[in-house]
């Protein structure tokens, strides 16, 4: 059986091609996909490459499908169960994975980086990677497990406690997922992001209000907002860096006297563990973060060149791809 499917050769290019269906072995199942997110990162992986990739690769890490068929040793799932797919595999015994950061596993291997995505009407993928959707959660709202999973690792890698001030810098998807999670969660979010259009839709501001904050979270690839985020922490405030730079300009000059006086602190959030899949589907169907407002376009996979555009452009929220 053969499939459709986006394939990356190259970077800066990819086309859309027909490639054979992979049977599952006896631990996977066979999903028909349902739907895909698209994201910076699968513009970034497209077009500029990604220090995960391994070419020839079907891009695509944002995927709820149907199982169509599974190995004989996969049990708890059953064929037509609606599931969303936890990117990652690993190990479970290395140091990362006992403690509960099994997306630092040394040996993990990221769909649609290191294997094949969800960019394609089939996806073959290990059992241990599923997790059912809730009963009466439609794909399309269910998908947005994957970056609200991140998110919820940002927040608890930022100590946050009912109460506490969150300075969001960016109101993107990503950006605006973070402020509902963190209001979720009982924690005031102030929202910062220059253009005037997205930071009016969640409420936000065009600059950072005379202010400090508890927490601050940089959900945009600029630097001047990881320096605007670190002077406006409060005394014991910790900074959460949940966007990369480019590599040529990664570096941010420190007052560790300001750090050392206030007791602040800096710390890295980079993917999400498999329980934040399960946490963020449950916020998602209980209605405690909201996300089918921040669906912007429906597009064919045919339309990929158009989709990449329009993230590249910042003209979308979040665009979904459907085979």
């Amino acid at each position: 059986m053969e499939m459709k499917c986006i394939q990356v050769k190259e970077i800066g290019s990819f086309e859309i091609t027909s490639l054979p269906v992979r049977p599952p072995q006896v631990d996977e199942v066979l999903i028909k996909v349902a739907v895909t997110g698209l994201c910076r990162t699968d513009l970034k992986l497209i077009r500029v490459g990604h220090r995960d990739l391994v070419l020839p690769r079907i891009p695509g890490e944002e995927v709820v499908g149907a199982i169509v068929e599974k190995g004989a040793k996969v049990v708890g799932l059953e064929c037509g169960d609606l599931v969303y797919v936890y990117p990652g595999v690993w190990c479970g015994t290395c140091p990362a994975c006992r403690a509960g950061a099994e997306n630092l596993c040394r040996q993990m291997r990221i769909m649609g980086f290191h294997r094949d995505g969800g960019f394609a009407e089939y996806l073959t993928v290990p059992a241990q990677s599923l997790i059912p959707v809730p009963a009466g959660l439609p794909p399309e709202r269910a998908v947005f497990a994957e970056p609200l999973s991140c998110c919820l690792n940002a927040l608890e890698l930022a100590g946050l406690t009912p109460g506490m001030s969150v300075g969001i810098w960016g109101a993107g998807p990503a950006g605006t997922l973070l402020a509902r999670a963190a209001r979720a969660q009982g924690a005031e979010s102030v929202s910062i992001d220059p253009e005037s259009r997205r930071s009016a839709a969640i409420g936000g501001h065009t600059h950072c209000p005379e202010r400090r904050f508890d927490v601050g979270i940089v959900a945009v690839g600029a630097h001047g907002a990881y320096a605007e985020a670190l002077q406006h922490l409060l005394p014991r405030g910790r900074l959460v860096v949940f966007s990369g730079l480019p590599p040529a300009g990664d570096r941010l000059e420190v007052s560790l006297n300001q750090l050392h006086y206030h007791e602040q602190s800096i710390v890295g959030a980079y993917g999400c563990a498999y329980r934040h899949g399960v946490a963020a589907l449950n916020l998602i169907v209980s209605g405690a973060v909201k996300v089918a407002d921040l669906i912007s376009h429906r597009l064919p996979l045919e339309q990929m060149g158009e989709a990449l555009d329009l993230v590249e452009q910042r003209q979308a929220m979040k665009i979904l791809l459907y085979p």
